[in-house]
């Protein structure tokens, strides 16, 4: 080999919540760098009624990285989390596509990987969201899209002097629609501004900047952006959102802006929890959960578990739509997310340390930094959200509701793709303030 030379992997992972994009090789790209992709290779055509299994494994996947992102909390000081499984998710298959050896085997074992189909069941996912693609950049954020914008993208950024292997690239082209951007690492002045003009393009400027600490040593980052904007399927009347008590985890009773409305909806429930999926206009629902037993008795994001979250999937997938009465805070979070720390709840150590299990990405790469940042804003017209890792039943007022789901102390949520079932961003509300 060449000199032995560390070569560092930045893995960035944007959640944004407002829509879902892919970056593809048509997609807008930075104004200074070309897209460099494999020769002769074009994207698989492929459909998700194909990898039902694999796709069932991706969501039980998203599901254990978003309780261990939510149970880490990232740097939340008042319980509040906001954070994109699905974002981590697509990120670290993109990174699976080019390891080898232990690694690749620990990743499999560690996230629940298909073990055969797996990158087409990605090219599935993603081919299935890409039908809400839109400009992140042309939503109104006050007056959320009847059509939802699920913008997700993938930027990955290669120093130009180091080579990047043929079969990875092949791999990006013909399943993930993607190539690489070489930049030089070195020309700080240069290549953050373009990797941070990428992240803002492709979140609507929801996120400024990557999320990991810009390091002139690296070699390597690779990005997952989402942003997700929909209206509700039925907006709540503004008229209908007044102050209403909600209980914190520590007992006190807080006063905040809170949203009331009976919506047709799937309503699901069983010893522990209750849970529905509120409708947006079209292909997504938000997904809440209120566990059992009281604010105190809650115990944080721990109290719903992923095994609980499978349950909860399972009950809403064959639930009968009821009228509930919903009564829902208003909130506006975000967090961001050392992934290190993440991986190494997972027990994703051999991913951390190896230097030669990526050599069919770069020669002797190394991961050195990992991060995600995410945010949400839930108001009365609808949901607008965004993430980046460096890795919504017509209702009828003359119906009396027969369910209700009072949500005045700490719940779980999330936003879910109908088609794949997977939970695209989740979070936690501590304190809806």
């Amino acid at each position: 080999m060449n000199s032995v030379r560390k070569m560092a992997a930045t893995i960035a992972a944007a959640a944004v919540v407002s829509g879902t994009s892919m970056v593809t090789a048509c997609a807008p790209q930075p104004a200074d760098v070309g897209l460099l992709t494999a020769d002769g290779v074009t994207r698989a055509s492929v459909h998700t009624a194909d990898y039902s299994a694999q796709l069932e494994a991706f969501n039980a996947s998203a599901r254990k990285l978003g309780t261990t992102l939510l149970a880490d909390g990232g740097d939340s000081s008042n319980g509040n989390v906001v954070s994109s499984p699905a974002s981590l998710l697509i990120a670290l298959s993109m990174l699976r596509a080019g390891a080898s050896g232990a690694t690749a085997a620990e990743m499999d074992s560690t996230l629940g990987l298909p073990a055969e189909g797996r990158d087409e069941a990605m090219n599935a996912l993603l081919a299935s969201l890409e039908k809400f693609d839109g400009d992140p950049g042309s939503v109104d954020e006050d007056d959320p899209p009847r059509k939802p914008v699920m913008h997700a993208a993938n930027g990955l950024f290669i120093d130009k002097g180091v080579p990047t292997g043929e079969d990875f690239l092949a791999t990006l082209a013909k399943h993930f629609g993607t190539g690489v951007y070489p930049v030089n690492f070195k020309d700080e002045a240069v290549t953050k501004p373009t990797i941070d003009r990428w992240v803002s393009r492709n979140t609507g400027g929801r996120i400024k900047e990557a999320p990991a600490p810009y390091d002139s040593d690296n070699t390597f980052s690779l990005l997952n952006a989402l942003y997700f904007a929909a209206a509700w399927q039925e907006p709540f009347d503004a008229s209908d959102t007044w102050d209403a008590p909600f209980t914190k985890a520590s007992g006190e009773v807080i006063n905040t802006p809170t949203m009331h409305s009976s919506v047709t909806m799937a309503y699901a429930e069983a010893p522990g929890w209750k849970a529905v999926d509120l409708p947006y206009a079209e292909g997504f629902v938000m997904r809440l959960v209120l566990p059992d037993g009281g604010a105190s008795g809650s115990d944080g994001p721990a109290a719903v578990s992923a095994e609980v979250l499978g349950e909860v999937a399972g009950g809403l997938s064959s639930a009968p739509l009821d009228m509930v009465h919903l009564q829902l805070p208003k909130w506006d979070h975000k967090t961001t997310f050392d992934l290190r720390k993440v991986f190494e709840t997972l027990g994703l150590n051999q991913m951390l340390a190896t230097d030669k299990d990526f050599n069919d990405i770069q020669p002797d790469m190394k991961m050195t930094q990992a991060a995600q940042a995410a945010n949400i804003t839930v108001a009365e017209k609808g949901t607008v959200a965004s993430a980046v890792t460096q890795l919504n039943a017509a209702a009828s007022s003359a119906l009396i509701p027969e369910r209700e789901l009072i949500l005045d102390r700490p719940f779980h949520y999330q936003i879910v793709h109908v088609e794949t079932g997977m939970p695209l961003f989740t979070g936690w509300v501590a304190d809806p303030r």
